[in-house]
């Protein structure tokens, strides 16, 4: 993409930012803060500093939080015109990472450098507006997760999980299952076997496929 391109894109995605003067629209531009990140990079990392606030115009990034056990529980993920409040909470405190970004598909992102984000901030009404709005956001989801953790059965919150998908049929592995669930591999294969018992499922070489959305329905109301 050219820079005009890449430019109307961006003022596309985060209209907040429409209303900037002339010159810090260049500045957000500057060289070198365009990113192009093929699939499966570390967009960041836990305990690494905030260099500045992603603007994802293509591709989506997933939020893990690993523990010490090895396992990751997925957070959230950043679509284009969203952003990742584990950043801005980052700047705006001064303090490190404590999850860490994956690229799930190949990225183009604008980084806005630190100064700049700041700067922003104080000065710039729909860009904070758009900040605060996208914390109330992530957190309503995040304790929604919480609460699915704290108090919603694993069978149900893997039902829920294939259901939320958009195709009948699947191409993941039971890994990938397992880390979006915050559980392991054995635990969910099992349950997936279960359900493949009930008719809910069938299974194939990294492949689900939905066999009774209604049956899978009721079971992730329980």
């Amino acid at each position: 993409m050219t820079v005009a391109v890449d430019r109307q894109k961006m003022l596309d995605l985060y209209p907040a930012l429409a209303s900037l003067p002339g010159e810090q629209l260049d500045a957000l531009f500057a060289p070198g803060a365009l990113l192009e990140l093929p699939a499966g990079t570390q967009v960041f990392a836990e305990q690494q500093p905030c260099q500045g606030f992603p603007l994802l115009l293509t591709g989506s990034i997933k939020v893990v939080k690993l523990a010490s056990s090895g396992r990751e529980l997925l957070l959230y993920r950043v679509a284009p015109g969203g952003s990742c409040i584990i950043t801005s909470s980052c700047l705006l405190g001064h303090s490190d990472y404590n999850a860490r970004g994956l690229a799930e598909t190949p990225l183009t992102l604008l980084v806005v450098p630190a100064p700049l984000f700041s700067r922003l901030m104080v000065e710039h009404a729909p860009f904070r507006d758009f900040v605060f709005h996208l914390f109330a956001e992530r957190i309503a989801e995040l304790m929604q997760l919480v609460e699915e953790v704290a108090f919603t059965r694993l069978d149900q919150r893997l039902a829920r999980l294939i259901l939320a998908r958009k195709d009948n049929t699947l191409t993941v592995t039971h890994q990938q299952l397992a880390d979006e669930l915050g559980s392991v591999r054995e635990i969910v294969s099992r349950l997936l076997k279960g359900f493949a018992a009930q008719g809910l499922v069938t299974l194939g070489r990294e492949q689900v496929t939905v066999a009774d959305r209604p049956g899978l329905q009721k079971l992730a109301a329980l």
